[in-house]
């Protein structure tokens, strides 16, 4: 904002000084193009994550079965103290009452410990992805003339309440992903998430994209 003495000439000012006071025209506007992207969908559905997200499933499947095990234990111990407790001896029941505690403690210290391991392995790989997946987006967007991309699937801010359709490039995204990555899409699968243990984060996007 120009002070109202730069713009309105002193008593006995020239014509020509007054004309060289006179600001340079401001740039022409730029027109914005607007996007929108669901950007952890975009991250989440590439090929690459995907394959990924299965061997780290993988990964995790021996803790999982011990987990199983241990609960498996755990389930039989209580079924004997609720069913026989009644006809032990003082000495068996608190022998495998004491059992019971050290397993079941044993069951909540390990199944924190693997959620807590897949968790950090899962905000890793999500945090490698995203970034390449960010930067092949900025790239896309620059060469379609994007002024602007927004993330519509970020339910913390809630930047965007509606976009049509045909701006949104979540699509265009992961497909140029895909053939940029080379790695083909994951056979069809039952849900892995689904196995006890360890439950599956929600990760966040990178802050880089």
């Amino acid at each position: 904002m120009f002070a109202v003495a730069s713009i309105i000439p002193a008593a006995g000012q020239t014509t020509a000084a007054t004309a060289a006071q006179k600001p340079s025209a401001a740039p022409a506007a730029v027109p914005a193009k607007v996007a929108v992207i669901a950007f952890q969908a975009a991250v989440s559905q590439t090929n690459e994550f995907q394959r990924a997200f299965a061997d780290l499933q993988k990964k995790y499947d021996p803790r999982r079965q011990q987990l199983k095990t241990l609960s498996d234990e755990v389930d039989t111990l209580t079924k004997q103290l609720q069913d026989q407790g009644a006809q032990m001896n003082e000495d068996v029941r608190m022998s495998k009452t004491r059992t019971l505690d050290e397993k079941k403690k044993q069951l909540d210290r390990d199944t924190q410990d693997a959620q807590s391991d897949f968790q950090s392995d899962m905000q890793q790989l999500f945090s490698n992805e995203a970034a390449k997946v960010g930067a092949l987006m900025t790239d896309y967007a620059g060469k379609q003339g994007f002024t602007l991309v927004l993330d519509e699937g970020d339910q913390q801010s809630a930047t965007v309440l509606y976009a049509v359709p045909s701006i949104d490039i979540t699509k265009a995204v992961i497909e140029a992903y895909n053939e940029k990555s080379g790695v083909p899409a994951p056979p069809a699968q039952g849900d892995a998430g689904g196995q006890p243990g360890v439950d599956a984060p929600q990760p966040q996007p990178a802050a880089t994209h």
